[in-house]
């Protein structure tokens, strides 16, 4: 089998068998489980630990499990973390320092040992949120080594949408419910008359190695049109959408927009929709002494444009006001990333709206500059 194999079909014994297989050769598998109200991401010794028949209800600031009746295991919106998480560690040491009793000091980089892991549920605006951070984190003359080593050693499996939520809006992203290419196995979810079973794509020679390994079959027209008609239904279903014009072109002539001290009213400067983005990468470092003044460490951690002192320079920050912190997040995210990374920061997955504790909505606040915008064009004089 190669990676143009056509595609298979698993059942829910297999899929039992996929985790098992990837655990023998030597690797952490972390994918979605319920715990305490949410679906988070979590290392997996078996399929059964899936949210098998959970759903999710959002809305701007709420998230809340719902049952589903069909037992499905991959019908539930992005939760509150992202492969990030493991990808580009929320804290991580960097080095050490010790002083020796002659008074010397040596210095050791910190090269911890990597885990293999194998991501399984990789949703397609994840799967476009690990390509950004690519290209961010490797792709520039300053590698983030760290991140490096991590992503060379990851097995990819994406699970389709079927079931966008009420904050998706990933098709006006520029992306859509498909999978793009960059996985080694893709899932679709398949629950209909004939069973429970998932569709199977091969992206890589590696996923087609780990596959062979799996009690499958050959994929029937039944279950492919299920699967193909699942995920176009989906496509048409975004529970929301930004508007339909040049998003850079519209950031970069909204700097003095009203809208931002609206929005400014509102926004808690709290940092979760940094926290919560799969493509936001900012960080600071900080060192750590010991109570002997002998030895200490260097951390990196996530940081956030939305921190006060993220900008600051000697005589205070930058961008004191909450309105200059958010419209620097926004502008960065949709317009200036095409200048460092050359695409959008943004791969829709609605996180932002779900877990912004003021229910803010970015693409709510992105329709309100271009209608802003919009009424300016038209005024006369202008």
């Amino acid at each position: 089998m190669t990676a143009t194999a056509a595609p298979a079909v698993l059942d829910r014994d297999g899929l039992n068998a996929l985790v098992a297989a990837l655990v023998a050769g030597g690797r952490t598998v972390v994918g979605p489980t319920v715990r305490d109200g949410a679906v988070v991401l979590d290392e997996l010794t078996s399929a059964d630990a899936l949210p098998y028949g959970w759903g999710v209800e959002l809305d701007a600031g709420r998230y809340r499990l719902v049952p589903r009746t069909d037992g499905a295991a991959f019908a539930h919106s992005a939760g509150p973390q992202s492969w990030k998480s493991y990808l580009h560690p929320a804290r991580e040491r960097l080095w050490s320092a010790d002083r020796t009793p002659e008074g010397d000091v040596t210095f050791a980089a910190h090269e911890p040992d990597v885990p293999s892991y194998a991501f399984l549920g990789v949703r397609p605006c994840d799967l476009r949120a690990i390509a950004v951070q690519d290209r961010v984190l490797t792709g520039g003359r300053y590698e983030d080594t760290g991140y490096g080593r991590r992503r060379s050693r990851v097995f990819l499996i994406a699970a389709e949408c079927t079931e966008p939520g009420a904050t998706c809006f990933c098709v006006s992203a520029g992306g859509g419910p498909a999978a793009d290419p960059g996985y080694d196995l893709a899932l679709t979810e398949v629950v209909d008359a004939d069973g429970h079973r998932f569709l199977v794509r091969v992206g890589s020679e590696e996923g087609a190695r780990v596959l062979d390994q799996v009690p499958h079959r050959t994929a029937d027209t039944v279950t492919e049109t299920g699967a193909r008609a699942a995920v176009d239904a989906a496509r048409d279903r975004m529970g929301r959408s930004l508007p339909p014009v040049d998003l850079r072109a519209l950031m970069g002539a909204s700097l003095d927009a009203e809208r931002w001290d609206d929005v400014a009213a509102r926004c808690l400067t709290c940092g979760n929709c940094t926290m919560v983005c799969p493509t936001c990468f900012c960080t600071t470092t900080e060192e750590v002494t010991d109570l002997t003044g002998d030895h200490t460490e260097r951390w990196r951690r996530w940081d956030s444009c939305f921190d006060l002192d993220f900008s600051y320079l000697h005589g205070g920050p930058v961008r004191a006001s909450a309105r200059s912190r958010y419209r620097q997040w926004l502008t960065h995210k949709l317009s200036t990333w095409y200048d460092q990374f050359g695409t959008s920061g943004c791969v829709g997955c609605g996180r932002c709206i779900a877990w912004c504790p003021a229910g803010i909505d970015i693409t709510e606040e992105v329709t309100a500059l271009a209608a802003e915008h919009a009424t300016h064009e038209t005024e006369p004089g202008r």
